[in-house]
This record gives structure tokens, C-alpha cells and sequence, in this order.
């Protein structure tokens, strides 16, 4: 359905035109200032236009106009992406139709971040979970959850001789890329460390993905590493990358040579977005923006004041998830012209995270831990799309 907005300079009005319908129909102002008043049929363009094709007007595109040449974020509907995405929860399906997800990270001194990611996405509702990790941190994980598939065949430089480095990174890539077709999404970086060896050997890893068109949520570590080489995922559209405040002004300086602009932030996140080739890439803040480098939109439902650590994480997960299920859905309905699955899974995964937070903070308040976050995620989505009815 085409729609569009266009401003009346003389009469100060909008004029939203409906192609299909073939009338005109005049607002004193644009189309989302009148949702309480307008039918079914306005939310259901205002929410395709929204979450699923960018801005309802020039008025938006644009910030206050054409004269301010700002471009605004527009707030998502994420609850209904998340209905729309999440799968029917139906007894013919088998084992691993509703997501198979990869962690790639955890070594000697961080194995609880894989662990959150991993977890959060079974949680959520991902049939399997597997974690690719250095074989010190293997015991650790597997022993935080029986859940979780563990494969210890990352390595790093102190337990690898100088001379045996090409033939270990090649053994480490074929132990991976077996499993490889079978995934869904990747997550690549929590918990992955800075290791210059085993971030070369999931530099091959990440390759490989690509060239397999295996979705994939950087974050972490792996956000160093892409920030370094940013060809790993320069026009690559199934990638993801969720920085926080200090990843993103990284990625900022590199990408674009310049500091983070906070006064007019969704245009530089879009101008990041393009730069790096049509990634997605979801801003983490008091407001999440996300930008797939055509449009902008935020999430801002409240979560919790209280910033403990591996929420980033849980992020993640959520995010590997619904990008499989929004991706699987399009294929299932054959829908060219869906919106990037990436960019909805990034949407879906920030609303959910805040809805399971502002759950846990209202139970624990400041004792509130990730894993208070990682047992509301159930019922946040349970809330939404009650299982028995799909």
C-alpha cells in the first residue's frame, strides 16, 4: 500500500494520500497525531510505516520541516512486530524449527556473558542453544546451565606455540563451520576477550558466516574487533551490531572521523549505518535507536534504572532470536517486501529486554541481578502473545 505525506506550505496542512483508495483525506496535522481518532485501517499504514518502511511524513523525515533538514526516530511498535514474528507455538513442528542460535565467545576470565546470551535466547523460545567457547571457560558454562551445548574449540595464543598457529586457526574454523548451516543466527562476542589469536580465528569464523548468509548479532568484544576491520561486515545486510555508549563513539571516530553528535543523533546513526554498507546497527541509551541505514526508529518502553552488568548480553540473545523468527516468517509468506528482519529483531529484542527489566526492578528493586532479567523474559513475552493462542 502506498502512502505518503505531503505539507501544504500555504495552508499549513498535511495531506495523507491512499493510492489504494483513491481519495484524499485532510489532517490538521500528520497521520500519527490522530491515532486514537482514526479507523483500523490508518494505525495498520501508520504501524507498516513506522516498523516496517520508515517515516509517515516529510514533517518527520525531516524534524520540523523541510527547513530544518533534521531527521527525527520514530517510536516502533514493537509489540506488534513481536506478534507478528513470533511463531505459533504448534505440535507438528519439530526440534529446531523455532530457532537454533551460536554464541561465539567466552574465555578464561568472562564466561558469564555466553552464558547470558545463550540462555536468554532459549528463554525466549529458541528450541537449541549453543555456545562456542576456549576450553578453559567450557567446564564453567556447561556447568551454569545442562540447558546449553557447549563446544570448547576456541584457543588462545598462551596455549598455542608461534609454529603451530595456521594449522590450530584452521582446526578451530572446521570444527565450526560443521555446525555452521545449522544455525540460524550467530552471536558473536560475549564474554570473547581480546586475545589477538582467538580474535583472528573468529575473524575467519565470522567470514565463513558470510559467506554461508548466516545472520549474525555482534556485540562485546566483537564489536572491537569489527571496529578494526571494518570489512568484516561492510555490506553485509544480516548483520547486527548493538554498541553501548563507549562501542559506539568507537565506532563513531573510526566510521566516520568525527565525535558522537547527541543533538542530532538519528541522522549520524543513520549516516553510520550507510557508511558501514547497510548494517544494522542498534544504539543502546536511555532510548535504543536502530537504523539499517534507509530509516531510524526508537524504543523507549521504561525498563530499569538499575544498570547491572550483562544486559547487553540478554540483548543479544533476544535479538539473534527474533531476527531468525522475523526472517523465517518472511520466507513463509513469501513477502519481498517485509522489512529487514534484522531491523525487527533488533525492535522486538529492545522492547522485550525492558519489559522483562522493569519486571525484575519492580520485584528486587536495587538487588536486581541479569538473572532476575533472564527469568522475566518469559513472562514479558508471555504478556504479549499468550502461548495458547499463538
Amino acid at each position: 500500500m502506498a502512502v505518503c505525506c505531503e505539507i501544504d506550505n500555504l495552508k499549513g496542512r498535511r495531506e495523507v494520500i491512499l493510492d489504494d483508495m483513491n481519495s484524499w483525506i485532510n489532517f490538521s496535522s500528520c497521520l500519527e497525531n490522530h491515532l486514537l481518532l482514526s479507523s483500523p485501517i490508518y494505525r495498520r499504514q501508520l504501524f507498516l510505516i513506522r516498523s516496517f518502511g520508515g517515516y509517515c511524513c516529510k514533517a518527520h523525515m525531516e524534524g520540523q520541516g523541510a527547513a530544518s533538514g533534521k531527521i527525527t526516530a520514530l517510536e516502533a511498535d514493537a509489540e506488534t512486530v513481536i506478534r507478528k514474528i513470533t511463531p505459533v507455538l504448534d505440535p507438528r513442528r519439530h526440534k529446531g524449527q523455532a530457532g537454533k542460535i551460536a554464541v561465539i565467545g567466552g574465555c578464561r576470565e568472562y564466561t558469564g556473558a555466553p552464558y547470558f546470551a545463550a540462555i536468554s535466547a532459549l528463554k525466549i523460545g529458541a528450541d537449541l542453544s549453543h555456545v562456542f567457547c576456549t576450553k578453559d571457560a567450557s567446564p564453567v558454562i556447561k556447568g551454569y546451565s545442562p540447558e546449553l551445548i557447549v563446544h570448547p574449540v576456541l584457543e588462545e595464543s598462551y596455549s598455542v606455540r608461534d609454529d603451530e598457529k595456521a594449522s590450530v586457526a584452521k582446526r578451530v574454523l572446521a570444527e565450526v563451520s560443521k555446525w555452521m548451516e545449522r544455525f540460524d543466527c550467530l552471536v558473536v562476542g560475549p564474554g570473547l576477550g581480546r586475545d589477538p589469536f582467538l580474535l583472528d580465528c573468529v575473524s575467519d569464523i565470522m567470514k565463513h558466516a558470510r559467506k554461508s548468509n548466516i545472520p549474525t548479532v555482534i556485540d562485546g568484544d566483537g564489536l572491537f574487533l569489527v571496529t578494526s576491520n571494518l570489512d568484516l561486515v561492510k555490506g553485509y545486510h544480516l548483520a547486527v551490531l548493538t554498541p553501548n555508549v563507549n562501542e559506539y563513539k568507537r565506532l563513531i571516530e573510526k566510521a566516520l572521523n568525527t565525535e558522537v553528535n547527541e543533538d542530532d543523533a538519528p541522522e549520524q546513526l543513520l549516516s553510520l549505518a550507510k557508511c558501514i554498507g547497510g548494517v544494522t546497527i542498534l544504539r543502546k541509551g536511555n532510548s535504543d535507536l536502530v537504523s539499517d541505514g534507509v530509516t531510524v526508529n526508537k524504543v523507549s518502553n521504561f525498563g530499569s534504572p538499575r544498570r547491572c552488568g550483562g544486559q547487553g548480553d540478554i540483548l543479544s540473545g533476544c535479538v539473534a532470536v527474533f531476527s531468525s523468527w522475523a526472517r523465517s516468517s518472511n520466507k513463509e509468506m513469501d513477502d519481498k517486501s517485509a522489512s529487514s528482519p534484522m531491523m525487527l529483531g533488533c525492535i522486538a529484542g529492545s522492547s522485550l529486554l525492558r519489559r522483562a527489566a522493569s519486571l525484575a526492578f519492580a520485584d528486587k528493586k536495587r538487588a536486581t541481578l541479569t538473572s532476575d532479567i533472564i527469568e522475566c523474559l518469559g513472562k514479558s513475552l508471555e504478556d504479549m502473545i499468550p502461548a495458547e493462542q499463538g
